[in-house]
């Protein structure tokens, strides 16, 4: 099975993008975040005609949203709010005994200062929920989750570790609480187990660089994790790093990894 995670930034904007990898890849679940669209104009009858018959959803005009599209019926699906803020940042899927977790971790702004950013207090609550809603859960469990968790946690997963200590998704505060949160609902990271340090693994270039490729100042923000049920039938992941150089690309590009769901 084929699943495919990419904060597309924008469904509309980027449909013909989703299509073309889609035409490409041939995904079987295909997760998105920042979709920026509400629930009633979801483009569905789009999705059902590329072959997506089931789909799951929460969207909000402008501003977040992530969304399932899939070719294989759900036998559970849902969402929470974290931080009490109803903002479309989560759902699930589950789908044979394997749940999926859908996230769009708040990016938490330009100043790593709790005190004086709402919107770093907003990320580092969400994370810290995170850490306490997965310690309760059992270690034996068939879960994954994915998304753009707005974090490079490693040194290996930005382009420059001493200068970008002090700027927001790669302060300590906040890789040491990813990593928390990782070990908190005993996940792997899959990106990892395929890309071993020392090599360096980016999902994001910002659009302010105009030849992003050339200068590759890139982040790894986009993540997929697994219980070690799941972790040990995965047989390929693949950073499609091509589309970022797409006409209209989103800043961020898709994850694709094939693996025998349980």
């Amino acid at each position: 099975m084929k699943i495919l995670t990419w904060n597309c930034n924008g469904i509309r904007a980027r449909f013909p993008l989703i299509k073309k990898i889609i035409e490409l890849e041939k995904p079987d679940l295909l997760f998105l975040q920042e979709t920026k669209i509400e629930d009633k104009i979801f483009p569905e009858k789009e999705f059902h005609n590329l072959g997506y018959e089931f789909l799951f959803y929460r969207g909000e005009k402008s501003y977040n949203g992530v969304a399932c599209i899939s070719k294989m019926p759900f036998s559970d699906c849902g969402y929470r709010n974290w931080h009490n803020i109803n903002d479309c940042r989560h759902i699930f899927v589950k789908i044979k005994k394997t749940t999926i977790h859908n996230f769009y971790i708040p990016a938490g702004g330009d100043i790593p200062d709790t005190s004086v950013n709402s919107k770093f207090l907003h990320k580092i609550s969400f994370l810290r929920e995170m850490e306490n809603w997965l310690r309760d859960k059992p270690s034996k469990r068939n879960e994954i989750i994915l998304g753009d968790l707005n974090i490079a946690p490693l040194a290996e997963d930005v382009w420059s570790h001493k200068q970008l200590l002090n700027v927001v998704s790669h302060t300590p505060q906040e890789t040491d609480l990813l990593h928390d949160v990782l070990h908190s609902g005993s996940f792997e990271d899959l990106i990892r187990q395929f890309f071993p340090i020392p090599e360096k693994v980016f999902s994001w270039w910002s659009y302010r660089s105009k030849d992003w490729r050339h200068s590759d100042r890139g982040r790894r923000l986009d993540h997929v994790w697994a219980t070690s049920s799941i972790s040990k039938r995965v047989s390929k992941v693949k950073i499609l790093k091509d589309a970022r150089g797409w006409e209209k690309p989103s800043d961020h590009v898709p994850i694709l990894v094939e693996i025998d769901l349980v």
